[in-house]
């Protein structure tokens, strides 16, 4: 029992995520004393936001040239849970940050709309609804803290006023320094920019809005024209915390029946409760609930935002430009937020070509949400999705998740022209796998790519969902049928399989994936041989002398010496046959071999200067190449047909290969899988060189 959470400690810990000042009224006057303390809660809706992006923590990645931020590469709030996986969408949120940040100088992009691009499932929605959720706890830390203001007493000096009207909180929660007329405002902002540490300066040339200019001018007239009287009796600092729940500086607006939509979901409405209080046309008889509205001072999201109708994008066209709206029958509006919208591509390829969307796109900035094309990238997008549900004790397989990524890429890319590469190696070179001496150029095949794509590389195919989706049945299948293990075998049955039930999926594409399915089986094989080449043919001992002699050779080679036999103390020439034949295991040209082995050489020279000792395990490449050979000289001793059926092995060899593949992170059902899959494909392949 003294593990069991008390209703003590539980209130505790929701108390300490509350500002201490969350519920105290303060005055006018305390507030412009704590502007000039901390300038920067006077700060926009774009400011804030930059600010917010750098708080949570960045990194800067030399190699991409860009900047990697801790709220989608970490989620500190989430313990990693909402992380956001690839190169390519990294770079897209580095590219809104910096929209963001230039609207936060005032560069232009704070009179635009951020209008998130990409197909279903590339990350749009989930980056959207990350931004709001860290604009939310942001506004709780000191160092996002804001303010609002409310009106108070107001039915001691309004005749007319509505008893339940006798406080009311500022509609548009506007920065309390609106209050200020706009002369001496400019002179406290000048004031405020002077003592601001910051890359931007403090803006506010806002309007109050039509409820609050309406009592402000009635208590001026109340008090002859005394400003200091009505914000000393009649108005309230309070703090200003972003909820989306409350619609408090963050909203999200979803487009409605097209045939029912109305403005008024956007610049509010009438409040009819009103009308028989105040009248028709007072401002106080006018309900500030439109999206726009309740955005103010922080984040208006639009969901799927081309669906709506073109007369009623007009609204943003305001919204963004010229930073106001214009309710029905009531005065214009200013507003201050971040307006992000998203779109799938379908309609955006729909309104691209319509000219009467000029004036929309001229205040949209895009930024491309693309899918992943890092297959290893991509298979932490499903280990996340595993990690994040209540997954049976399953154990999924070495290449399961990467050759599901990697089918998942296939699709998105474009196949490179000229028959140099295929579409197995572009892949490949883009996750990063390029050997010295292979002449694969990324950027040209990026280069390349962005001009043959319709809109860019990685803007179709096969959505991250659907092979999530996919991976579960599999998951659901294999428990099922009592297997307790996840193998990429059973994901390509599963994939293939529901290629053609996939609503998503165009019919005149199924024969080219069917393809790349085949191509990442081909890949799967080999992987799959290494690594039970591995398990039966490793032998550190023998890779250690195989390595010494590699060297002694290559050193004799490149010094143009002879090499002592061990055995019968002569000296000879290097052994040019076992070296081509460990180079040729890494299909390592006869034209490129001196580049190779000086490679190797200045490595192993390297090691020898910082005082360390040669083994050969420790450079990949080698391994790799004496490892194939040692699989060469060992497999004609293997009975590879016996790997596919465990009756025909000895028990104890049999478990040998098994522990060995174990070590690998295979599971002991999923180690035999691979030993029948690889010794039934190379027992094919021996017999077909026969």
């Amino acid at each position: 029992m003294s593990d069991m959470e008390t209703l003590e400690e539980l209130s505790k810990e929701y108390r300490s995520t509350i500002p201490s000042d969350l519920r105290r009224t303060r005055s006018f006057e305390w507030y412009l004393q704590e502007l000039y303390d901390d300038p920067k809660i006077a700060r926009n809706a774009h400011q804030r936001l930059a600010d917010m992006f750098d708080y949570y923590g960045t990194a800067y990645d030399e190699e991409a040239g860009i900047v990697e931020y801790d709220i989608a590469a970490e989620d500190p709030l989430g313990d990693g849970e909402n992380t956001f996986y690839g190169r390519i969408i990294h770079e897209a949120i580095h590219e809104f940050t910096n929209k963001v940040k230039s609207g936060a100088r005032g560069l232009g992009p704070e009179k635009r709309i951020k209008l998130l691009l990409g197909p279903v499932g590339s990350g749009k929605s989930d980056f959207d609804r990350q931004i709001r959720r860290y604009f939310e706890d942001y506004t709780t830390r000191e160092a996002g803290r804001m303010y609002t203001f409310r009106w108070t007493g107001l039915c001691d000096v309004l005749p007319d006023q509505d008893p339940a009207d006798d406080v009311v909180r500022s509609p548009m929660n506007q920065d309390p320094i609106v209050l200020l007329p706009l002369e001496g405002r400019k002179r406290v902002i000048d004031d405020l920019n002077d003592r601001l540490d910051a890359p931007y300066t403090i803006r506010n040339e806002q309007a109050l809005d039509p409820a609050s200019e309406f009592y402000m001018d009635a208590l001026l007239e109340h008090y002859d024209d005394d400003l200091q009287a009505v914000l000393e009796n009649h108005v309230e600092v309070v703090r200003l915390l972003a909820d989306e729940n409350k619609r408090q500086a963050v909203e999200t607006f979803e487009p409605k029946d097209k045939k029912n939509q109305d403005e008024t979901e956007l610049t509010g409405d009438v409040n009819y409760s009103k009308i028989a209080v105040y009248g028709e046309s007072d401002p106080r008889a006018f309900d500030y609930s439109g999206a726009f509205c309740n955005a103010n001072r922080g984040i208006f999201s639009g969901e799927e935002l081309l669906k709506l109708q073109r007369e009623f994008l007009y609204d943003f066209l305001h919204a963004s430009q010229e930073q106001t709206i214009k309710p029905k029958n009531n005065p214009r509006i200013d507003i201050d937020q971040v307006i992000v919208g998203r779109t799938n591509m379908p309609e955006y390829r729909d309104k691209k070509g319509d000219e009467k969307m000029e004036a929309f796109n001229d205040r949209t900035k895009r930024i491309d949400f693309p899918y992943v094309l890092q297959y290893e990238e991509e298979a932490e997008i499903y280990r996340k999705m595993l990690n994040n549900a209540d997954v049976p004790d399953i154990h999924v397989e070495p290449h399961t998740l990467e050759m599901a990524g990697l089918f998942g890429v296939l699709t998105r890319i474009e196949e490179p022209d000229g028959g140099t590469v295929s579409v197995v190696q572009k892949a490949k070179a883009y996750n990063g796998e390029i050997d010295e001496g292979e002449d694969i150029d990324v950027k040209k095949l990026r280069d390349e790519a962005e001009e043959t794509a319709d809109i860019g590389e990685g803007m179709d195919g096969v959505s991250p969902r659907f092979i999530g989706d996919e991976i579960a049945e599999a998951i659901m299948d294999s428990m099922h049928r009592e297997r307790m293990f996840l193998s990429p075998l059973t994901a390509f049955n599963h994939l293939e399989g529901n290629l053609e039930n996939h609503g998503s999926i165009p019919e005149e594409n199924f024969e080219t994936y069917y393809r790349y399915l085949e191509l990442v089986r081909e890949e799967y094989k080999e992987r799959a041989i290494e690594d039970v080449r591995h398990a039966l043919a490793y032998d550190l001992d023998e890779i250690q002398r195989q390595g010494e002699k590699y060297m002694d050779h290559v050193m004799a080679y490149i010094d143009d010496d002879t090499v002592e036999d061990s055995i019968t103390g002569r000296e000879s020439e290097p052994d040019e046959t076992f070296l081509r034949a460990v180079e040729e295991k890494l299909d390592v040209p006869a034209d490129r071999k001196d580049d190779f082995r000086q490679e190797v050489a200045n490595w192993v020279s390297r090691r020898a200067r910082e005082g360390e000792t040669f083994e050969p395990q420790d450079n990949d490449r080698l391994r790799r190449a004496l490892e194939r050979k040692l699989w060469e000289d060992k497999k004609h001793n293997i009975n590879f047909s016996a790997l596919v059926s465990s009756g025909d092995l000895d028990d104890d060899e049999r478990n040998a290969w098994v522990d060995a593949l174990e070590e690998q992170g295979y599971s002991t059902e999923g180690a035999k899988e691979v030993l029948e899959f690889a010794g039934a494909e190379v027992a094919k392949a021996e017999m077909e060189e026969e």
